[in-house]
């Protein structure tokens, strides 16, 4: 069983990162395989509806010049997708959209290859706007026919500069429970 993080804050190692390290934990002493990418600073290109994704239908994108067809293979290995994104004025960042946008085409072309994986998402703000993050992430898990399990809380997390979150103790304890809830159904759901 495998696991894969995606980190789209422009901050490495920043608060959406101390937050998905706190559900990968759990993941981890369930002996689930993990792995954290951080998107950083360095775009992603977006979906430029070519549909040559259509037309191959072999898990990649016809865009070359990035990192997303390592990610969408990435995507495809896992049997849990956990994304996470900071709140950039009430939505996901550029990077988390390119990367919803580009592996959902690639994904639904190539035979729906995300129906049935687990999804979770994870927001991380300020103050406000972590819900429309939260849904935009959950949208694109409903759509590719994911599972999406739940926490004790929505899986967000309160902070601004680097390490704030650590204060946040119920978007922690939320975190882990998330984590331990994934880990429980890629047990049950394990062929």
């Amino acid at each position: 069983m495998k696991a894969v993080a995606f980190n789209a804050s422009a901050r490495k190692g920043g608060n959406t990162s101390i937050m998905l390290e706190a559900v990968l934990a759990p993941l981890k002493a369930a002996g689930v395989e993990t792995e954290l990418i951080e998107l950083g600073p360095k775009p992603l290109s977006g979906c430029i509806a070519c549909y040559k994704c259509f037309e191959r239908k072999d898990g990649k994108c016809a865009i070359k010049n990035d990192d997303m067809n390592e990610h969408i293979a990435k995507i495809i290995e896992a049997d849990a997708i956990i994304l996470g994104s900071p709140t950039y004025f009430a939505d996901v960042t550029t990077n988390m959209k390119s990367l919803i946008d580009r592996a959902g085409m690639v994904t639904r072309a190539s035979g729906n290859l995300l129906a049935r994986k687990i999804g979770a998402g994870v927001a991380i703000a300020r103050r406000a706007g972590s819900i429309h993050v939260f849904n935009s992430i959950n949208h694109f898990f409903f759509i590719s026919g994911m599972i999406v399990p739940g926490s004790t809380y929505w899986n967000v997390g309160f902070g601004r500069e680097p390490g704030d979150v650590e204060k946040d103790v119920e978007g922690i304890e939320t975190m882990k429970n998330l984590g331990e809830n994934i880990a429980w159904l890629l047990e049950k759901t394990a062929k």
